[in-house]
């Protein structure tokens, strides 16, 4: 997809259009998630501190990222992906490799099914664009994606391979990230034929074994790696950089609390359940901690993922130190449809209407416009005299339940 969130906004806000839209959070602590083309002329691009973003572009528009948004247009073009192959091999929510073998014969060969790909997602989303590369293997195919952007669609030609790479930049590889890049520069080698010149023992010399290896052949277009197509690899997460340090307590708490819906939202939504829940903490000194616990039973509800998520808080350490980050994944997803075994200790009738609310608040999503309802741990508590009348004993009650309700409503 061509800037995904950014493309997205503009989708939904025509008004943005041709202008310079940043997504993120412009606060001193925020980083930018993407930005529209006009953005970019001004060298902002993502994971660009927000502070040195305002700087280099101070007419940005800036927009909140909106996960729930981003992952129904992404779920739309999947499905158009999903028209043309079952092999399918999601990279994240705006990227996908597609294995087209298969397909050749009924679509009429892989530029017309490139073409047919572009065409069907702009009419599927209502105008969105996709950048499309054809090639032999995954690597050239993700290189040839990025050449043309945006609405861009470049074929490789197997017998010139090597012309196309040659004269490219070594961050054009994938997986060369800023460290490699300044290792291979310190040594001399800052486009692709000069990784083949160098050759293979100077590579493994300098960047170890697996890695030089590796960059030797993608510097040749080799890629012998299958498009995988199991859901089990797949993972779906929230995550946020906080303005302001967080304490493990209420705070985290509220934000676990609020992580867990929307994920459990997308499992509920690609009919999937988790075995394992993932928590992600990065402390005030940029230290980052990571724990993981597969469940007992499988989850697709919140409050699990809640739960296994603050006990999995409470054991890391953080030596006195604030939260900057905190994120809260799932992953091992099964299909909804595999057989459920309970847990042992389980309370079913829990269980059971966190899944009668689950509904009604998809039920409410999907009514154009109808009441945004939110689940009653999610609220906060009202003001004391915040009150309603009964119409019956004219008795006072509080407007939302205590946000201890150990029913989950």
């Amino acid at each position: 997809m061509d800037a995904f969130f950014a493309a997205v906004e503009i989708l939904d806000d025509p008004s943005l259009a041709g202008k310079p839209l940043i997504i993120g959070h412009p606060g001193p602590r925020g980083v930018v998630s993407t930005a529209s083309y006009e953005a970019r002329k001004y060298r902002v691009h993502s994971a660009l501190p927000s502070v040195e973003a305002m700087r280099r572009c101070p007419e940005g528009i800036w927009r909140s990222p909106r996960g729930a948004r981003y992952q129904q247009v992404s779920r739309q073009v999947m499905g158009v992906f999903e028209q043309f192959t079952p092999e399918v091999e999601p990279l994240s929510l705006d990227e996908a490799f597609l294995g087209i073998e298969g397909s050749l014969r009924l679509f009429g060969g892989a530029v017309t099914i490139a073409r047919q790909l572009r065409q069907r997602v702009h009419q599927v989303t209502g105008g969105l664009t996709i950048s499309v590369g054809v090639a032999p293997n995954k690597f050239l195919a993700k290189l040839a994606s990025d050449l043309q952007k945006p609405d861009g669609l470049t074929v490789v030609d197997p017998d010139r391979i090597q012309q196309l790479l040659d004269p490219l930049p070594v961050e054009k590889i994938w997986g060369v990230g800023p460290r490699t890049r300044d290792a291979l520069h310190h040594i001399g080698l800052r486009e692709i034929r000069h990784l083949r010149r160098a050759g293979l023992e100077l590579l493994v010399r300098h960047l170890g074994e697996t890695s030089g290896h590796h960059l030797w052949q993608l510097a040749h277009g080799e890629d012998h790696r299958s498009i995988s197509t199991e859901r089990g690899s797949r993972s779906i997460s929230r995550e946020s950089t906080f303005e302001i340090d967080i304490q493990r307590g209420p705070a985290s708490d509220r934000f676990l609390r609020e992580a867990a819906e929307e994920v459990a939202r997308s499992l509920r939504d690609e009919n999937l359940r988790a075995r394992t829940v993932r928590l992600k903490v990065r402390t005030g000194s940029f230290r980052t901690l990571s724990r993981s616990l597969t469940l007992e039973a499988p989850a697709q509800e919140p409050g699990p993922l809640f739960e296994t998520a603050r006990s999995l808080l409470a054991e890391v350490k953080l030596e006195g130190e604030g939260i900057r980050l905190l994120g809260l994944g799932t992953g091992n997803l099964i299909p909804q449809s595999s057989p459920l075994q309970p847990g042992l200790f389980e309370d079913r009738a829990a269980v059971q209407r966190q899944q009668v609310v689950s509904q009604l608040l998809d039920r409410s999503r999907q009514i154009e416009g109808g009441a945004e309802l939110e689940r009653g741990k999610l609220l906060s508590k009202p003001p004391e005299d915040s009150t309603i009348r009964d119409s019956k004993t004219h008795a006072s009650k509080p407007a939302v339940p205590p946000l201890d309700d150990p029913t989950g409503g």
